[in-house]
């Protein structure tokens, strides 16, 4: 009892200072207390919250500098308004869930480390929590009335998606906080509302992000609304228009760059299919020599069949006239014998030539499947680069990656140097390894990274005294970065790295490595675990012997530069976690303690395990990544790829172009050909009659024909060959057409073998209705659409189709498409098709329309392009981050109208349709897919940005209406030019990309004045006239014309292209000398050529000419004659 009288004496001297600070009597304060709106209390004399049930109106309560240290006795305060209790001792928000009227909320100068318990305060405006413990940004997620926000002087280091339910925020202060980040910085672009912004508020000091290059840019320009920055006036429209202008031209270099990098990608690729190609030249010219035997024979034994079957016809009619001889019995079995083994011998022939053509046709399939294995790892591996670009584009700068060059002075040697010394023969010997060759080494420059090591750095050197320079030197090292053995180093997780540093990973296999980054000074060290990993998970899956080194054989390695500090050597009872090894910075653990682990690695007389050593380094910022190489193993196994670039030494011998091909399938193949019986020669047909027709079907009229085989000629016609009403197999294989169109109305044909010809179109064909057998294989067909129409109304009842080896342009997408059309279909290319593969099929043709479905899905309703640092296409960047999808259940009629956005890429679109609706459209992309033509997008007037890649387009009529297109961009299709009439009403055109296309002339785009930007790359422009006709383009300021022929053609290309463009800042990837300018304009300035003489006529064709005046022109001399 005497204890609670002392407490309750407390609290009754706690609310008589309370009263007496505030004017009131204390022994009144039961009356008074109603009366009081507003209480205060300042610096000490309220240690506690009490005495709250006296003043029940309260509607402010202000109580600073003292000692509370939970907030309490507030439930009493239901009509509290406004509360500050401010430079107190709180740890923790609560018991304020009864203030439902708060509208202003001031918890600064505290302890607080978590924001909590303010869901039900839904009125609150203004909540001040600067100067507290807190590290996240949590549950303020039913705040939607917040206006001001004032989180500054915490631990906070992401901001994520916490504030978008909080759009009303106007006035948000975030300074001296851990923000190193400019993508955390991205998110509060979303606040649409946000007026002032405080990162850097000299009241409190800045976060890292703001000591990065170009962070005022950045910020004003993700948030283009704001008006104050870190205190200073920002809303001065020149500071918006400086920073949209900056990241415009940031933008233009790095697409300019990203460009680049796909065109020396396709560089590759085409020098890869040249390689394809040469590999196979032997396997093809074989399936061919093969084929025509086969087809060559199968025609003799069918003539010797259709002999036999007319002698037998003779031998029964005889013996049923009772004329034949007994005499010549004898005779006749014979006859029938050697027939009998002549056909034995041609059908044993076939088979061996058709084993024949297997084998080869397997080496095809090898030699395919080793290109495309190639494709993917070039686009892997120029991916990477691209990747680098755009991680460097989103930083504005502040990280960088140089890729070294083996010319290039800066420490590429030196790398090499460095991962040649730690890497040991002895240790990778059992696994077959020989050698190490590095392919690519990129350096890593990351600002953010580099200021973080340097403070923490600086903050040791400030604690610990070292005797010399020397000595703190030799706790600096560079080591290798130890990956999860049991996880692919994919590109996202090596770029988060590189980004954000080397923390420790919880999801890591490897022990100890929870709590510290896992480093190594020996390639063996952190490359022996994958390698391991993927032969034991090779085995597993029973892969032949030599799979699992393609597994392992390409790497890669990050190098770190680590300040080691105060390193203490690991102790096997102890984990590796802070807590047991105090004051240590790092701990290392010698090879030796890991022998055990490797014992399957044989001893050797070096002693490079004894230098060997892990390292776990507690604090990741001391770990600066520097350095990212690409390298590959040199084995013993010989490299499966036939591609590969790599010297291996293998038993074989050398590697050539036909390595693959044993002499023993050589000779084979000879003994094969020399079988009995030979293929008989014969007189080639040229020109098929009537005549010939009835002789070749060993027929009198055309209506005994139903059998004509006319493999193996010189034909390109068949006139008259709809006369065969009966005809049911027809045969022209290896001959010389190049279109069908005389079969047709052939109402009996059931086969049909085309293949081996020069087949470009199936125009032509028609009324098949009986075809059941149709062979296309190597011919040159490419349109599937168009082909496939043509069989489907044609060829109703075909059931086996044969079209491979043929130029597809979309071969990924061929056999679904052919399944869904030809839906009779039971063998495609040789294969029986599944119910799997069929049901697979209709649901792709399903999706290669555009619908009601689709259209919800892909849209979206955005009114303003979002302010993202990213080279991607507008359609594509909403598609991915915006939220806005059209709800067509609260807009019945009228969603249509609403969208703004349309992504249809990857769809299988064959045609653009049903967008008719759609007229508010303004930025749209239909990237790879099969579209043959640009329609369906008369409405869409709207349209700002249209973007057509990876098609099989060639021409641009369909976009001429399009008035308000400001960017174009249509690569890697089949376009051959540029039309006057389709550009001429494009006046808000800024950007054209075209490349990977047939284009031959630019006269097109004369008149489009108000480009800035055209890539052109890979095109077949030839003539210097094609210059001319930029000359009046006076805003184009970055040109590419790489892989063009002008490129090689033209001395002096880039300086006759600056002399004539001089507006240039960049042309083909590399940005214009100033002193270019000036060479070009000493080379050819007052030179007078053919080309200005055609550019001013409007026409070269100089035989009319009779007048030439260049009075006044400066001219110096003349290259025209």
């Amino acid at each position: 009892m005497m204890q609670s009288d002392k407490q309750n004496q407390n609290l009754e001297e706690i609310i008589k200072e309370l009263c007496a600070c505030n004017g009131l009597s204390y022994e009144k304060v039961d009356q008074e207390g109603l009366k009081i709106t507003a209480l205060e209390m300042f610096f000490s004399g309220y240690p506690k919250m009490v005495g709250m049930k006296y003043f029940r109106n309260l509607t402010k309560l202000t109580l600073l500098g003292q000692r509370i240290q939970e907030i309490s006795d507030l439930e009493h305060c239901l009509l509290l308004r406004e509360l500050w209790i401010a430079e107190c001792c709180l740890v923790k928000i609560d018991g304020l869930q009864k203030c439902v009227h708060l509208e202003k909320l001031y918890l600064y100068c505290n302890e607080i480390s978590h924001i909590e318990n303010l869901e039900s305060l839904t009125k609150l405006n203004v909540l001040w929590l600067n100067n507290n413990l807190i590290k996240n940004i949590e549950g303020l997620h039913t705040l939607q009335n917040l206006r001001e926000v004032n989180l500054a002087g915490n631990l906070i280091e992401k901001i994520g998606s916490c504030l978008d339910f909080n759009t009303q925020i106007e006035i948000l202060n975030l300074s001296a906080n851990k923000l190193s980040s400019f993508k955390e910085l991205t998110n509060l672009s979303r606040l649409s509302n946000l007026k002032d912004l405080g990162l850097n508020d000299p009241q409190y000091g800045p976060n890292p992000v703001c000591l990065l290059h170009n962070y005022v840019i950045h910020v004003l320009y993700h948030i283009p609304h704001l008006q104050r920055l870190d205190t200073y006036n920002v809303s001065q429209k020149e500071i918006k228009i400086l920073a949209e202008t900056t990241v415009m031209k940031k933008k233009m270099y790095y697409n300019m760059h990203v460009k680049s990098i796909y065109r020396q990608l396709h560089d590759r690729l085409e020098k890869l299919k040249e390689s394809k190609n040469k590999l196979q030249n032997l396997p093809e010219s074989k399936i061919k020599l093969f084929s025509c035997n086969v087809k060559h024979l199968e025609r003799e034994l069918a003539e010797l069949q259709m002999l036999g079957q007319t002698s037998n016809n003779k031998y029964l009619k005889s013996n049923n006239l009772e004329t034949e001889i007994p005499v010549h019995d004898s005779d006749d079995a014979n006859k029938e014998a050697e027939e009998s083994d002549l056909e034995k011998a041609f059908l044993q022939k076939i088979n061996a030539l058709k084993e024949r053509i297997t084998f080869w046709n397997r080496k095809l399939d090898e030699i395919e499947k080793n290109y495309e294995m190639e494709i993917q790892k070039k686009k892997k591996s120029f991916n990477l680069v691209v990747q680098f670009l755009l991680t460097e584009l989103e930083t504005v700068g502040n990280i960088h990656f140089e890729e070294g060059l083996s010319n290039n002075p800066w420490q590429f040697n030196c790398c090499c140097d460095l991962i040649q010394s730690r890497y040991c023969f002895w240790d990778f010997r059992s696994y077959g390894i020989i050698g190490m060759k590095i392919n690519r080494i990129f350096r890593v420059h990351n600002h953010i990274l580099r200021l973080k090591y340097e403070e923490k750095f600086q903050m040791f050197l400030e604690k610990e005294v070292f005797s010399t320079a020397e000595h703190y030197k030799e706790k600096v090292d560079y080591l290798f970065y130890v990956f999860n053995p049991e996880l692919p180093v994919n590109e996202k997780q090596l770029l988060q790295l590189l980004e954000d540093g080397l923390q420790s990973l919880a999801g890591h296999t490897l022990p100890n490595t929870k709590e510290a980054v896992l480093l190594c000074n020996s390639l063996s060290t952190c490359e022996c675990p994958r390698i391991e990993f993927l032969k034991n998970q090779a085995n597993t899956e029973g892969k032949n012997s030599s799979e699992p080194v393609e597994s392992f054989r390409q790497g890669k390695v990050i190098i770190a530069k680590v300040f080691l500090g105060h390193s203490v050597p690991f102790c096997a009872m102890n984990p590796i976690c802070q807590v047991n090894y105090p004051g240590a910075n790092s701990v290392f653990r010698p090879w030796k303690c890991l022998e055990k682990a490797w014992s399957r690695l044989e001893w050797r007389k070096c002693d490079c395990r004894l230098q060997q050593y892990e390292w776990f380094v507690f604090d990741h910022e001391l770990v600066l990544p520097e350095y990212v190489a690409e390298f590959e193993y040199t084995t013993l196994v010989k490299d499966q790829s036939l591609f590969s670039t790599c010297n291996v030494i293998v038993e074989e011998g050398k590697k050539s172009t036909e390595g693959f091909i044993l002499p023993y399938d050589l000779q084979r193949d000879d003994e094969v050909l020399n079988m009995q019986p030979p293929v008989k020669a014969s007189t080639k047909i040229a020109c098929l009659d009537e005549k010939t027709m009835l002789s070749v079907a060993k027929a009198s009229i055309f209506s005994q024909v139903k059998v004509l085989n006319l493999h193996g000629n010189s034909l390109n016609k068949l006139r008259d060959i709809s006369k065969l009403k009966r005809l049911q197999k027809l045969i022209i294989s290896f001959n010389e057409f190049t279109s069908l169109d005389d079969i047709y109305d052939l109402p009996n044909l059931e086969y049909f073998d085309a293949s081996h010809n020069h087949v470009i179109t199936l125009e032509g064909l028609r009324r098949l209705r009986k075809l059941r057998c149709f062979d296309l294989s190597w011919n040159q067909l490419k349109k599937i659409r168009e082909e496939i129409n043509i069989l489907r109304e044609h060829t109703p009842n075909l059931l086996s189709l044969d079209i491979a080896h043929n130029p597809w342009h979309k071969t990924a997408s061929l056999r679904l498409s052919v399944i869904g059309r030809l839906k009779a279909l039971n063998i495609l290319d040789g294969v029986v098709i599944t119910e799997n593969e069929a049901a697979e099929a209709l649901h792709y043709i399903a999706r290669s329309n555009i619908t009601q479905v689709s259209l919800l899905e892909y849209s979206r309703t955005d009114e303003e392009s979002p302010p993202v640092l990213s080279v991607l296409p507008c359609a594509k960047i909403l598609s991915q981050i915006s939220k806005n999808k059209v709800d067509s259940q609260t807009h019945l009629n009228n969603w249509y109208s609403m969208i703004t956005v349309l992504d249809l890429d990857d769809q299988h679109l064959f045609k653009i349709s049903n967008l008719e609706k759609l007229e508010h459209l303004r930025w749209a992309s239909f990237s790879n897919n099969n579209l043959t033509q640009i329609e369906g997008l008369e409405s869409c007037l709207n349209l700002e940005e249209l973007t057509l890649d990876g098609n099989c387009i060639s021409t641009l009529d369909g976009i001429s209406k399009l008035t308000k297109l400001t960017r174009l961009s249509v690569n890697n299709n089949h376009l051959t030019s540029l039309e006057r009439h389709v550009f001429q009403n494009l006046s808000h055109l800024h950007y054209i990309s075209v490349e990977n296309n047939r284009i031959t002339s630019l006269i097109g785009l004369k008149k489009t004045y108000s480009l800035i930007e055209l890539y052109i790359s890979n095109n077949f422009v030839s003539t210097n006239q094609e210059i001319h006709h930029l000359k009046g383009l006076t805003n184009l300021i970055i040109l590419d014309m790489n892989g063009n022929l002008i490129v090689w053609k033209q001395d002096n290309y880039r300086l006759f292209v600056l002399f004539h463009l001089p507006s240039l800042k960049a042309l083909d990837g590399t940005a214009v000398d100033p002193t270019e300018g000036e060479s070009a304009r000493d080379l050819f300035g007052g030179k007078l050529t053919s080309d200005m003489i055609a550019d001013r006529l409007g026409h070269s064709d100089f035989t009319e000419m009779q007048e030439l005046n260049w009075t006044a022109s400066h001219i110096r001399c003349s290259t025209f004659q």
